[in-house]
């Protein structure tokens, strides 16, 4: 059975998380800088081939009335774009306030502040498919 992988797409970083081989926990596992959507999807391949994937859950940023902005639609771009070319189900994922709680975790762990800067993207996508896995996989809008 293949593991999930969760993308939270920020302006200068994407954070990255996977699901165990059972799909019960998340661990973050990495992020990389954006340069592009060239860039980000062979990253994501890597990341693919590594850990066997088999779905893609994308952080949704819906503004907090629940509707979407600039940043959704990006968001929503890359994730038709992901399910096109890795041709696999991608799922958009309500994402809202992860980056706090994800800072607030990295704080009360005592992470620097210049630590924090290169781990939050990871974390906030770790926090997004434990979001996800908690609904038991069924959350979220399927683009494929």
């Amino acid at each position: 059975m293949g593991r999930t992988l969760a993308l939270d797409l920020g302006e200068k970083r994407t954070g990255a998380a996977v699901t165990d081989n059972l799909g019960i926990t998340a661990q973050p596992v990495g992020f990389n800088e954006r340069t592009g959507y060239k860039s980000d999807l062979a990253w994501v391949r890597k990341l693919m081939e590594n850990y066997t994937i088999e779905r893609i859950v994308i952080g949704y940023p819906l503004n907090m009335d629940g509707s979407a902005g600039e940043k959704a639609k990006a968001c929503e771009s890359i994730a038709h774009k992901f399910a096109n070319d890795l041709n696999l189900k991608v799922v958009l994922f309500d994402e809202r306030m992860t980056s706090i709680e994800a800072e607030k975790i990295l704080i009360e762990t005592g992470t620097s502040r210049k630590k924090r800067k290169k781990k939050i993207d990871q974390v906030s996508a770790q926090l997004i498919l434990t979001g996800w896995l908690s609904t038991g996989g069924s959350g979220g809008i399927v683009i494929k």
